[in-house]
């Protein structure tokens, strides 16, 4: 059984950034998106212009400077390796009381196709979230090593979050 960490999210967060469950290397070092073959932090920095954040702290610095917010949508499921594919016997993470917690948050971003598609069968289809379903919603290329896509190809598709957040924000 492998398990997500808590989210990375302030008050003033806007935009929530879901991945599926973290990998074996970011389990191993209880970080978010630690493999070194995996593009978030580096797609992340080329798209707010920022110095690719040598510490995790400086990671997690650019998420929040941002007003993003880091979560995975699966608290908890079986998993053999880091492959989304492998997810199974998965329970979502409490969605409800992230956005009592947190009602800033305006919009919901997929770091890839398996996080999207856990949202929509694990998270809307059982529960009601008191309007959080009729949040603005973009699907992004994942940033993991196994997809094929090209960097500059998933720099460019990310660049979407910026425009994104200025559509959710009028105050960006």
């Amino acid at each position: 059984m492998k398990h997500s960490f808590p989210p990375i999210i302030e008050p003033s967060s806007r935009v929530l950034i879901l991945g599926s469950l973290p990998g074996d290397e970011s389990l191993r070092q209880q970080q978010y998106y630690a493999h070194p073959r995996n593009q978030f932090w580096r797609i992340l920095a080329e798209v707010y212009a920022a110095p690719f954040p040598e510490t995790y702290p400086d990671c997690v610095a650019l998420v929040l400077q941002q007003r993003l917010a880091l979560w995975d949508v699966i608290r908890h499921g079986e998993r053999e390796r880091s492959l989304d594919q492998a997810i199974r016997n998965a329970t979502p993470n409490d969605f409800a009381w992230l956005f009592r917690t947190y009602p800033a948050v305006q919009a919901l971003v997929f770091n890839g196709r398996k996080a999207h598609d856990l949202f929509e069968r694990r998270v809307l289809q059982p529960q009601a979230l008191n309007g959080i379903e009729r949040l603005p919603r973009l699907l992004l290329p994942s940033t993991s090593p196994a997809a094929t896509l090209p960097l500059a190809a998933k720099i460019e598709r990310w660049r979407q979050i910026t425009a994104f957040q200025t559509h959710t924000d009028g105050s960006r």
